[in-house]
C-alpha cells in the first residue's frame, strides 16, 4: 500500500505515516528507499502524484542532462506528440539499457569489464546530449530480447554470441544519432 503524501495549496508535503511536513528532498529519499507513494491535494484529494514524482526528477541533478535545444522540441511537441515520444522512445531506450545491463553483469564472472560502460548517469547523458536532434518520427519500440541463459547452463559461447549481438544493436542504434 502507497504512502499517501499530503500536498497542500502553500507546496508543503505532509507525510500521513510519520505524521509530519517532509520537504522534496525527503520525499526523494522516501522514494529511492524503495516506498511508494500516492501524492494527493490536501483539499480536492486530486491525484498530484505524476506532477509531483516530475517535479522530483527536474530538481535533481538529472535536469542538468537535458540541452536547452532537446527542451524547447519537446515543449514545442503538441501532447499527442509529446505522449507517443515519452510512451515508445524513452520508456523503450530505458527497457534496452537495462536489458543490456543484465546482460553485462550475466557475463561478467568470465568479462570483468563487461559492466564498465554501464553507470546509468553516463547512458543518460550520451542518451540526452546526442539525442537533440532525435524526432519521433524516428522512435521505435526496443526489440525484446530473450533472457540471457546462466553461466551454470555451460552457455559462455551462448554468452559471446549474444554479447556480439547486442554490440551490433547497439551500434545500429548509435548510428543513426550521429547524424546531424
Amino acid at each position: 500500500m502507497p504512502v499517501v503524501i499530503k500536498k497542500y495549496s502553500n507546496r508543503r508535503l505532509y507525510d500521513t505515516e510519520h505524521s509530519r511536513y517532509i520537504t522534496l528532498d525527503e520525499l526523494t529519499d522516501k522514494i529511492r528507499s524503495g516506498t511508494d507513494v500516492t501524492v494527493v491535494d490536501a483539499k480536492t484529494n486530486e491525484d498530484l502524484t505524476q506532477a509531483t514524482l516530475t517535479q522530483v526528477i527536474l530538481e535533481t541533478s538529472a535536469a542538468r542532462l537535458l540541452p536547452v535545444p532537446l527542451l524547447m522540441r519537446l515543449i514545442r511537441m503538441k501532447d499527442d506528440a509529446l505522449a507517443e515520444f515519452f510512451g515508445q522512445y524513452v520508456s523503450g531506450t530505458l527497457d534496452l539499457y537495462l536489458q543490456a545491463k543484465q546482460g553485462a553483469q550475466a557475463i561478467r564472472p568470465y568479462f570483468p569489464f563487461a559492466s564498465v560502460p554501464f553507470s546509468a548517469g553516463e547512458a543518460l547523458a550520451r542518451m540526452f546530449t546526442q539525442g537533440a536532434a532525435w524526432s519521433p518520427a524516428r522512435a521505435e519500440p526496443a526489440p525484446a530480447s530473450p533472457e540471457p541463459p546462466s553461466p551454470r547452463d555451460g552457455g559462455v559461447e551462448e554468452l559471446r554470441r549474444e554479447l556480439d549481438e547486442l554490440k551490433r544493436e547497439l551500434r545500429r542504434s548509435a548510428s543513426p544519432k550521429k547524424k546531424r
